[in-house]
């Protein structure tokens, strides 16, 4: 749907709903009343639940990658940089 065609249906909708809550008169005649209600509740349980869920292990790693050269020229040289790494275990069965 074309936006415009969007924001046309939206115009046409919010001047529908405007015309209708001003053709609309409502008298109230009789006050209404909540019906008396006594309500008593028992306290729940939570489950008892075993679960085994596996261990993850993050830290870091020595890798030896490629970085740019700081002057001028595009040469890049390689340099050891600290890069994270993570180990997932699921759980045993």
């Amino acid at each position: 749907m074309k936006t415009g065609a969007a924001v046309g249906l939206a115009v046409v909708a919010v001047a529908a709903i405007a015309f209708g809550a001003y053709m609309i008169d409502f008298d109230v005649t009789d006050e209404g009343a909540l019906p008396d209600v006594d309500v008593s509740v028992d306290g729940g349980e939570m489950p008892e639940v075993d679960a085994e869920v596996g261990s993850i292990t993050t830290g870091t790693s020595t890798e030896t990658v490629e970085v740019p050269d700081v002057d001028i020229e595009v040469d890049t040289e390689e340099a050891e940089v600290k890069v994270p790494t993570i180990d997932v275990n699921p759980p045993s069965d």
